[in-house]
């Protein structure tokens, strides 16, 4: 099944404060998308953390790029990038995300089945605070809108390309 060129997954809960990072990169794109008319193609989805869901939304795209919040103790806005398509995540990966069975996991479910895209990007945002009922974080929030920038920038606008590196937002 063919969707399109490019999926977008923001991965978390926007009502756990930080663990919304992902929803709100998608929110971001989505207005910024529709205000430069670059949507077409470009498919937006916001995943709770249901690792099954996100495999089956995978499936058909010829790049995929997810972004979710993580907890691996470094500065809250830090954000990740991995070239998921290129192998297995870093081993690390799959205790930072904020989900029990995470990204990283439904990246692998995925390659094994075959229907991880030919290129599939990891987006990690570091969080601070997961508390029912918060909002994002001052340095999250910044972050994801960072990072919305940088995928409309790497996959919309055709920049060069991200390799897997560390950066602060």
């Amino acid at each position: 099944m063919e969707h399109g060129d490019l999926l977008i997954v923001g991965v978390g809960n926007p009502d756990r404060g930080d663990d919304g990072a992902g929803p709100a990169v998608i929110r971001h794109l989505k207005t910024r998308l529709q205000r430069e008319g670059a949507a077409e193609g470009v498919g937006l989805v916001e995943n709770w953390g249901e690792a099954t869901a996100l495999v089956a939304a995978l499936e058909g795209w010829r790049t995929a790029v997810l972004v979710d919040a993580a907890q691996s103790g470094a500065e809250p806005g830090t954000y990740r990038c991995f070239e998921a398509s290129e192998g297995a995540l870093p081993s690390g990966l799959a205790e930072v995300s904020s989900h029990g069975f995470g990204v990283a996991q439904a990246v692998e479910l995925a390659r094994a089945l075959g229907t991880l895209p030919g290129r599939c990007v990891v987006y990690a945002i570091e969080g601070e605070s997961f508390e029912a009922g918060a909002a994002l974080s001052p340095a999250v929030a910044r972050a994801a809108e960072t990072v919305g920038g940088e995928i409309v920038e790497t996959f919309i606008a055709g920049r060069p390309q991200p390799r897997d590196r560390q950066r602060h937002a």
